[in-house]
C-alpha cells in the first residue's frame, strides 16, 4: 500500500485491515491495540486489584504512550503521551497496564524471563518513588532516559516536518499515510479552526493575548496509531497570525473503554474529558490541547511538537531495561501523585506494599501480569491466525 492514495469510500476497509496487520506484528503491538480485552479481564477480577483514590488515570498506560513531551515553551519532560482513554478511576489500573506492556515488550525483544520479573519489581518501586518523592525520582533517571531527553531537546521544527510531512514546506503529501478529504470534511475543519471560540480557547491555553483564528494551509486524513484506527483523524498545517507554522493532530474522541469510578464527575463531552484528563496527568501535553467539534463529532486538537518522542526498549541490556521500567513507572506515579495531598499519597503507597514471598513486588501486580500475559498471548496467536486467513 506504499504511496497509494486511499479513496474516501475505501477508508473503513483499509483502516480495519491495517489495524489487524499492525496488531499481528508482535505480542506487544497486540497488547497496545487490545485495550478492551484488558478491561474485560479487569471486570472479571474484582477483589484481586487494590482500589486506590479516585483520580484521573491514563486508562491506556502502555510503553508507547510514555515519552518526552515539550510544553509550549519547549521545556521537555517524560510524561504520558496519549490520553484517549483517560477517566477518573482506579490508579492501580495504570500500574497493571504498564507492567503488562513492558512484560510483552521484553518478550518481544528476547529479554530473559528473569529480566521481566525484575522489571515488575522495578515498576512497583518506581511508581511509589514517583508518587511520594517526585523530585528524587527525576534525579534518579537512568542514562537511556537522559539520552532520550537530550535527543528530544535538540529537535526543531525541521525534524518534525521532515518526519511527518517529508518537507518543511506547508504541504501534506498524499500517499499511504495521508489521504484526501472531501469538501465537507475540509469545510468543517476550516470552520472549526477559524472559529473565534477555538482561537480564544487556544490563546488562553498558551497564555497569549492574541485570539487570532488559525489559518488552514493544508490538511489531510491521517492514518495513524493502532487502537485509534477507525476514528476520524486529520493532520493540519496552520498559521496563527504572523506566527510560525504549526502541525496539528485532530482526533475524534469517543467513549472510553476504561471504567470510571462510580462517583466520578467528568465532562460528558468526550473531547473535554480527554483534555481535562491530560491537564491533570500530563501538563506539557494538556496545555497544548483543546476540545472542538467537527459536525457531530467531538475532536481533540493537539499541537505537535518536535520534542515529542516515544520510549523504546529495543536494544537495551537487562539492567538498562530494569532501570527504564523503574523510571517510566515513576512518571506514572508523579502523574497520579500531583492530584493527591501528602497524606493521600502516603496512604496509597502503603496500600501497594503487599510483597510476594519470592519477589520484591506486590503479589497482586505479579499475579495480574502473569495471568494477563497468558490471556493476551493466546489471543494474539488467534488474532494472527485470523489475519493470515484474511490476507
Amino acid at each position: 500500500m506504499k504511496n497509494k492514495v486511499v479513496a474516501i469510500g475505501d477508508r473503513a476497509e483499509v483502516l480495519a485491515r491495517t489495524r489487524n496487520l499492525k496488531m499481528a506484528r508482535s505480542q506487544h503491538a497486540y497488547v497496545r491495540g487490545s485495550t478492551v480485552k484488558f478491561y474485560e479481564w479487569l471486570a472479571e477480577s474484582e477483589g484481586k486489584v487494590p482500589v486506590g483514590p479516585s483520580i484521573w488515570i491514563c486508562g491506556d498506560c502502555h510503553l508507547g504512550n510514555l515519552g518526552p513531551l515539550a510544553d509550549t515553551d519547549g521545556n521537555v519532560a517524560i510524561q504520558i503521551r496519549d490520553l484517549d482513554q483517560t477517566v477518573i478511576g482506579n490508579p492501580a489500573h495504570d500500574i497493571i497496564r504498564l507492567a503488562l506492556s513492558l512484560a510483552a515488550a521484553a518478550r518481544g525483544f528476547d529479554l530473559p524471563g528473569g529480566v521481566t520479573a525484575r522489571m515488575i519489581e522495578a515498576i512497583a518501586a518506581g511508581y511509589v518513588a514517583g508518587l511520594t518523592d517526585p523530585a528524587k525520582a527525576i534525579d534518579a533517571q537512568p542514562e537511556p532516559v537522559r539520552k532520550l531527553l537530550r535527543l528530544a531537546g535538540r529537535r526543531r521544527w525541521k525534524h518534525l516536518a521532515e518526519e511527518r510531512i517529508e518537507d518543511v514546506r506547508p504541504v501534506i503529501p498524499l500517499g499511504s499515510k495521508y489521504w484526501p478529504m472531501d469538501k465537507d470534511e475540509r469545510r468543517l475543519l476550516a470552520d472549526m479552526l477559524a472559529s473565534e471560540a477555538l482561537a480564544q480557547h487556544w490563546s488562553a491555553i498558551i497564555g497569549s493575548d492574541k485570539d487570532t483564528p488559525f489559518e488552514l494551509l493544508d490538511a489531510a486524513y491521517w492514518m495513524k496509531g493502532c487502537s485509534s484506527l477507525g476514528r476520524l483523524r486529520y493532520a493540519a498545517i496552520v498559521r496563527q497570525g504572523d506566527d510560525d507554522l504549526s502541525l496539528l493532530d485532530i482526533k475524534e474522541a469517543t467513549k472510553a473503554a476504561a471504567p470510571r469510578a462510580p462517583d466520578a464527575e467528568m465532562p460528558r463531552d468526550n473531547a473535554l474529558r480527554v483534555v481535562t484528563g491530560a491537564r491533570a496527568l500530563s501538563p506539557n501535553l494538556g496545555e497544548r490541547m483543546a476540545a472542538g467539534r467537527l459536525g457531530n463529532a467531538a475532536v481533540v486538537v493537539r499541537e505537535l511538537m518536535p520534542q515529542d518522542l516515544k520510549t523504546e526498549l529495543d536494544g537495551l541490556a537487562a539492567e538498562e531495561a530494569r532501570a527504564v521500567a523503574w523510571s517510566l513507572a515513576a512518571v506514572v506515579g508523579r502523574a497520579h501523585g500531583r492530584q493527591l495531598d501528602a497524606h493521600q499519597r502516603d496512604e496509597w503507597a502503603g496500600a501497594l506494599h503487599q510483597r510476594s514471598k519470592s519477589l520484591d513486588a506486590p503479589s497482586w501486580l505479579w499475579s495480574s501480569v502473569v495471568e494477563l500475559v497468558g490471556i493476551h498471548e493466546s489471543a494474539y496467536l488467534e488474532h494472527c491466525r485470523r489475519a493470515l486467513l484474511a490476507a
